[in-house]
């Protein structure tokens, strides 16, 4: 009788099920994902630089480190409350469904309840170690980004990003009232700086995805507006972004170094503002690659912008 070998499908062995510790890290790598930590970083580079800026030097270590762990923390609550309120967006968009609750990963009940205890946590430290006015602000911009961007705007008006935008500026606000515990005028053109430059930072991201947005129903200006109206508000807001940073070189007593920087970003940026209206201009879609370019030198134009801040306090003084 002749024997018959088993087919490599029948000898091939069956998967191990995952060991607790693995299932441990992607619990926990789901509810790190839900804080958006990428973003996080950024609110926290216009934060440092406020901070010194009030000091006119480096602020205690204890200080820096509180502000900055809360300031974590209330991003990543901001950011766990927007994927409750759009986990059905995020689910038919190509660039989000693959985020925890868009995945169905994370219970949304426990989405909420993670997202509060990172904002009562956020809001305990700055009252604890920082001060009262620091922990007001951050509890202003949770709230403006959750209840007034997510709620009210995001689904009702193509100039969403451009106001919701603001709860992404209260950070130049919290560093300096952590350091002052009052406001003053340095911290309000930061934070109009960041105003300024959020539209020409996420309307080109909005373009390269417009068929996403359109798909969730979402308003973004790219999708109810020609790309060459989209390019030249990009236009618009950069000019505004690249002068704000002027008026602060001389009203916040900043030197060379800033000035420097402030100027060869600025034209760097408004060149390819002006390359991106210019295309746009000429092509029916709009931007492609162009658009993304601007998005991403986005990150590196604000990087710059702020870490110049800090650098000309702490070399010049």
């Amino acid at each position: 009788m002749t024997s018959v070998e088993p087919s490599p499908a029948a000898t091939r062995r069956a998967p191990e099920p995952p060991t607790r510790l693995a299932r441990l890290r992607a619990v926990l790598g789901s509810y790190v994902a839900l804080m958006k930590l990428r973003v996080v970083e950024l609110l926290l580079i216009t934060t440092l630089p406020a901070m010194v800026l009030a000091e006119r030097g480096l602020p205690s270590l204890g200080l820096v480190l509180a502000t900055l762990a809360a300031g974590t923390l209330a991003g990543g609550s901001a950011h766990a409350f927007n994927q409750v309120l759009e986990r059905d967006i995020d689910a038919v968009m190509h660039r989000t469904r693959r985020r925890p609750l868009a995945r169905a990963v994370v219970a949304p009940y426990r989405a909420f309840a993670f997202a509060s205890a990172l904002l009562v946590a956020s809001v305990a430290i700055m009252l604890v170690w920082v001060n009262a006015l620091a922990a007001a602000l951050t509890i202003a911009a949770n709230l403006f980004y959750v209840l007034v961007y997510t709620m009210l705007l995001k689904r009702r008006t193509s100039q969403n990003i451009v106001w919701g935008g603001v709860a992404g500026c209260v950070p130049t606000l919290i560093g300096w009232a952590a350091v002052t515990g009052t406001l003053d005028w340095p911290p309000v053109l930061l934070f109009l700086v960041v105003f300024f430059w959020t539209p020409p930072h996420y309307w080109p991201l909005a373009m390269r995805y417009r068929d996403d947005y359109a798909r969730a129903g979402v308003p973004m200006l790219p999708v109810v507006a020609s790309a060459r109206t989209v390019a030249f508000q990009i236009l618009l807001y950069s000019w505004a972004m690249v002068a704000t940073t002027f008026v602060l070189w001389p009203v916040a007593d900043l030197g060379w170094i800033f000035g420097l920087a402030s100027v060869l970003t600025g034209v760097w940026f408004l060149v390819e503002a002006h390359r991106l209206y210019g295309r746009a201009r000429r092509t029916a879609d709009g931007a492609g690659l162009t658009a993304m370019r601007l998005f991403h030198g986005s990150i590196t134009y604000l990087t710059v912008v702020f870490v110049a801040v800090m650098a000309d306090v702490l070399i010049l003084g």
